[in-house]
């Protein structure tokens, strides 16, 4: 089995301040990945970009094993929209979400993208707050 979690995170400010994200990925329960990366930063920079840069990065790592996937992250716009419950309407994210619905698509029949709560979410949001913490990154918006 293969289990990923993603997170994404933006400061100072948001949109408009710097974003990364954090990926984790256990195959048969042990870590296999574990990643954060900067995605960029200015006016087209959201919390929601990183958070779908995160799973897009998620599902590109996962597409290297075989097997069923679940994927995990606290992003209800990103779990919503994959599972085809809420549509994309508009917003920064739009390009990414565009890829992520692209490359998902080669990964859902043998997969599913679940919510969960930011509490069980520690991983990630932990390697999405070190890239920008080690950039010098004033957080202003969430508790380092």
């Amino acid at each position: 089995m293969i289990e990923a979690w993603f997170d994404g995170a933006t400061e100072p400010v948001n949109p408009g301040g710097h974003s990364a994200y954090g990926v984790a990925v256990k195959v048969d329960g042990n870590f296999v990945f574990q990643k954060g990366e900067y995605v960029g930063h200015g006016p087209k920079m959201s919390n929601n970009v990183a958070e779908y840069a995160g799973f897009i990065a998620a599902v590109t790592e996962c597409l290297k094993y075989p097997g069923v996937v679940i994927i995990r992250g606290d992003s209800k716009l990103v779990v919503m929209q994959m599972n085809g419950k809420w549509k994309a309407k508009k917003g920064l994210y739009i390009p990414y979400y565009h890829q992520a619905k692209a490359i998902w698509g080669t990964l859902k029949n043998r997969a599913k993208v679940e919510w969960i709560s930011r509490d069980y979410n520690g991983v990630c949001d932990g390697l999405s707050k070190k890239v920008l913490k080690d950039r010098g990154i004033k957080f202003r918006i969430q508790p380092q």
